[in-house]
């Protein structure tokens, strides 16, 4: 009689090979929002020739409710569904927890679609984006009301199908999903705007076409695994994990959005407008950095989730913070550092080149949101996501409470720094409590490193005149200025050594 031998347990990954893995998964979905943030500031020039500044105060106000209405809508299932989806791998189960999820936030989305048709009126009074003299259909606020209702609708349940491509880890579908969206809305968009001039109106019905389009043929894909059948007991286990996360996200939105409301309200007239508009500028530049961290956000918690030795996920993650704050204080210092260039190409009108002086405070804010949605992931691995509101919503009033001192005094200035203070305290907090639920040794000295060298070359660069050549040179200073306060370990140096041109 023979014996069998022992199937030996699979080896754990290395470090190397994992973040090779997630830095893939990363760069294929990236592919989608860098091809959709460079044609939204190519596009940039082409909608402030063609939609008045106060036109476009009213999409921004529009596309601010529209975002904290898609995270209400929404609910907990979409903050539990990747988490929830690596609980159990049998197919039943997870055929049951994809159709819950589809059926509840479609349901939830057409009753939000149907009250704001019948209530568009009322809306468009109380946001004031009301229709103007002269401006026809188009400039009616009846409509945008009702155009921004039906892109809510399909953007609810069109980021609920990509969300399954996340879960699956199909970085590559995800991604031709997205190129295809763009494909249709970016062409639509255009003409509507530039041939038949229906200005606001169609930028909005513009970027709801290619999500429709697409929507609809990913319904027609996904048809076999999106039967009638709806768990209300699994239903309410995610509402539980996600509300927590739901109103934290309740909190960025603030953080995100709630200063555009506070800079009409607590200026006055056309200085309010000024200033919103070269704020709003600002932001959108300052967006290149959220390129990076949505293209991350979007691969992290189906790969933060799906390694199974705690040990091995713990050293993923101290590394994964230290890499992605490195990754984000260096695009920091080179977008501050090139911000009145970038502003100039992007805006003929000289009334819009202040805005370079908000970008830098705006793009330091974003290094500190990189680093909590690295941090974050811990209380989800651990299902302990209860404090997580707490810590944004800190953020938020934060952010509030500094808005209200300085705005009125510095303008979008004061807005923006406000915008930093709130993501350093956000992320500040979110550590203190995944430390608590799930300990992870971070490597909190180079982290500090990395952030004041970046400080320190962006205030350089700010005190001294002007330079194109100078904020080249500061930009490409920084990594090797980390070198010099020893920020490198052994064995990244001798990575970077192999790297360099070999020397005879």
């Amino acid at each position: 009689m023979t014996e069998e031998p022992q199937q030996q347990p699979a080896r754990p990954r290395s470090l190397a090979s994992q973040l090779s893995e997630l830095s893939r998964h990363s760069v294929i979905y990236g592919i989608g929002g860098l091809v959709s943030r460079f044609l939204a500031v190519l596009m940039l020039p082409l909608y402030t020739s063609y939609v008045s500044v106060g036109d476009y105060g009213r999409i921004e106000l529009l596309m601010s409710v529209m975002a904290v209405a898609v995270v209400l809508i929404r609910g907990g299932a979409n903050f539990g569904f990747i988490r929830f989806y690596f609980v159990d791998k049998a197919p039943e189960y997870r055929r049951r927890l994809i159709r819950t999820c589809f059926w509840a936030q479609m349901g939830y989305s057409t009753l939000a679609l149907a009250l704001c048709v019948i209530f568009a009126p009322e809306i468009a009074r109380w946001l004031n984006v009301n229709w103007r003299p002269g401006a026809g259909l188009h400039g009616s606020g009846t409509s945008l009301v009702v155009a921004t209702a039906v892109l809510l609708w399909v953007n609810v349940n069109y980021a609920q199908m990509t969300n399954l491509f996340r879960a699956e880890q199909r970085s590559v579908a995800f991604s031709i999903a997205t190129l295809l969206n763009i494909g249709i809305t970016v062409p639509l968009t255009v003409i509507l705007v530039v041939v038949y001039k229906h200005g606001p109106l169609g930028i909005i019905v513009g970027n709801l076409s290619g999500t429709l389009v697409v929507f609809i043929a990913l319904l027609g894909y996904r048809r076999e695994q999106l039967g009638l059948q709806f768990d209300h007991r699994l239903l309410r286990t995610l509402n539980r994990f996600g509300i927590p996360l739901m109103a934290a996200a309740l909190a960025t939105w603030v953080m995100n959005f709630g200063d555009r409301f506070m800079l009409a309200k607590l200026l006055h007239g056309s200085y309010a407008l000024h200033q919103l508009g070269q704020y709003s500028l600002a932001v959108k530049i300052s967006s290149a950095m959220v390129l990076l961290f949505t293209a991350f956000q979007v691969a992290w918690p189906a790969f933060a989730y799906s390694i199974d030795d705690e040990g091995q996920a713990k050293r993923t993650y101290s590394f994964v913070l230290t890499y992605l704050m490195f990754i984000a204080a260096w695009t920091a210092v080179g977008l501050s550092l090139f911000a009145p260039w970038i502003v100039r190409l992007l805006a003929r009108r000289p009334g819009y080149w202040p805005a370079s002086e908000a970008i830098p405070a705006l793009a330091f804010g974003s290094i500190f949101f990189a680093g909590f949605i690295v941090v974050t992931i811990a209380t989800g691995r651990a299902r302990q996501t209860q404090f997580n509101w707490v810590a944004t919503t800190a953020g938020a009033l934060l952010n509030f409470a500094l808005n209200l001192w300085l705005i009125p005094a510095y303008g979008m200035l004061g807005a923006a720094y406000a915008t930093l203070a709130g993501y350093i305290l956000i992320m500040v907090l979110r550590t203190w409590n995944a430390q608590r639920v799930y300990p992870v040794q971070y490597q909190w000295r180079r982290v500090v490193v990395l952030v004041a060298v970046a400080g320190a070359l962006t205030a350089i660069g700010k005190e001294m005149p002007q330079s194109l050549p100078l904020a080249v040179g500061l930009t490409l200073a920084y990594p090797v200025l980390l070198a010099a306060v020893g920020f490198y370990l052994p064995a990244e140096r001798k990575r970077l050594r192999r790297l360099l041109p070999a020397h005879n």
